[in-house]
């Protein structure tokens, strides 16, 4: 059977997908990245806001369009949420429900991958590992604790040995994901830092890092973790707003005093160390002052990339019912305030590097009908190499030299030693 395996959003549903991806070769089924070729189409979908929630529902609708006789799978959030809704979409032939009572690895068992793309043509360098799912905390903005179900982690041995398969494929990095992979062995006794630890102490991956993890959750000990070079110097600490009081309208369990002070700490152990966050824009009575902190807060943080999202309600959530929602003009104009900030907070966390040396991962990406090599410095930046299609150079680690920012901003461009 020829399969077609598609996803929106997060890590979580990249590892869930990659699973099943290696589950259906192991059958002997045949992964296509052709969606017209398919005899089964698996989509993953994602309900974290209402504009999620539009975009499965319009991937779903695209597959069908665009291959009308392949069999339709749709998982994951949204069809947790909306079983019934989703059976009456037109073409979709089954609904498998990810919830609190569904095994870590389940799958349905007539199939058995991640905003719309496939793992599978992204090359074979990275691999998303599921370590928990699972959120036993109550942002009034989210909807994945009732989406996701009670944590539950896996145990370490397992993610181990799951780690340690992965280099016989060519895998050289592996990110950890999870609904909340800061609670990682809360159910177990055990935790993140436990985690890294085994994962860096018992396998020879060359590269580890961890998805998303909330600032309040960062383990005693986390930070000597990355005396470690394979344990690369950067994070993603979701931050959501700059102002104190948002973030209580948010039921976030961290003040912005409490960020800072984290930030400044990690900044002064781990040299070169990358932050990334994310922010919400427009959340419920978010006046002018409260819009202000946040771009302030995040200039004096300066943080190495922002990942924005215009507050979009969300149905069943407690932010959905609070007062004094904002117009979806001036939503979209904070929105643009704030990518503003972040390309310009970028640029100048790309300038600081420029000139240095760094081992960099490498990777092919298609550019106009040529082949240009991209890949990542240990910190997470993004870069593009002056060299095309050299032989032998994808998914090999090589010494490059930063010499500047490409046109787009996107990257740094480096070149070989």
């Amino acid at each position: 059977m020829r399969v077609h395996l598609k996803t929106l959003g997060c890590h979580l549903n990249e590892a869930e997908l990659e699973t099943w991806s290696r589950d259906f070769q192991a059958q002997g089924h045949q992964i296509t990245q052709d969606l017209s070729d398919a005899d089964l189409v698996v989509v993953n979908t994602r309900a974290v806001t209402g504009e999620a929630v539009r975009k499965s529902r319009k991937l779903m609708h695209k597959v069908h369009r665009e291959n009308p006789h392949a069999k339709l799978v749709v998982s994951s959030c949204y069809t947790s949420l909306n079983p019934v809704t989703d059976t009456q979409i037109e073409g979709v032939d089954l609904v498998e429900i990810t919830n609190h009572q569904s095994d870590l690895h389940s799958m349905p068992a007539i199939v058995t991958i991640p905003e719309e793309n496939s793992l599978l043509s992204r090359g074979r360098q990275r691999a998303f590992i599921e370590i928990q799912d699972g959120c036993r905390y109550q942002c009034t903005f989210c909807i994945i604790t009732v989406a996701r179900g009670e944590e539950r982690s896996r145990p370490i041995p397992d993610v181990v040995d799951e780690v340690n398969r992965l280099p016989t494929r060519g895998i050289q990095e592996v990110v950890l994901a999870g609904v909340h992979i800061g609670g990682y062995g809360s159910d177990t006794g055990s935790d993140l830092y436990e985690l890294v630890k085994a994962i860096l102490a018992d396998t020879d991956i060359p590269l580890l890092r961890p998805g998303a993890v909330e600032p309040w959750d960062i383990p005693g000990q986390f930070w000597s973790l990355f005396d470690n070079t394979r344990f690369i110097p950067h994070l993603h600490l979701p931050l959501q707003s700059g102002a104190d009081t948002v973030l209580r309208r948010m039921a976030r369990r961290c003040k912005t005093d409490d960020f800072e002070g984290l930030v400044t700490e990690v900044r002064q152990q781990i040299p070169d160390f990358n932050l990334t966050t994310d922010i919400i824009v427009g959340f419920p009575g978010e006046t002018e002052d409260e819009w202000n902190r946040p771009l302030k807060f995040v200039e004096r943080i300066s943080f190495g990339h922002l990942h924005i999202f215009s507050y979009s309600s969300r149905p069943d959530t407690r932010a959905a019912v609070l007062p004094d929602a904002l117009p979806r003009e001036l939503i979209r104009t904070r929105s643009e305030q704030m990518h503003q900030l972040g390309n310009r907070l970028k640029s100048q966390t790309q300038e600081s590097y420029t000139g240095r040396h760094f081992p960099v991962l490498t990777e092919g990406a298609d550019n106009s009908d040529k082949q240009r090599w991209s890949g990542y410095t240990p910190n997470f930046l993004c870069i593009e190499l002056t060299e095309i299609g050299e032989p032998g150079l994808k998914n090999s680690i090589r010494m490059l030299r930063m010499k500047g920012i490409s046109e787009s901003g996107d990257a740094l461009i480096a070149e070989l030693e």
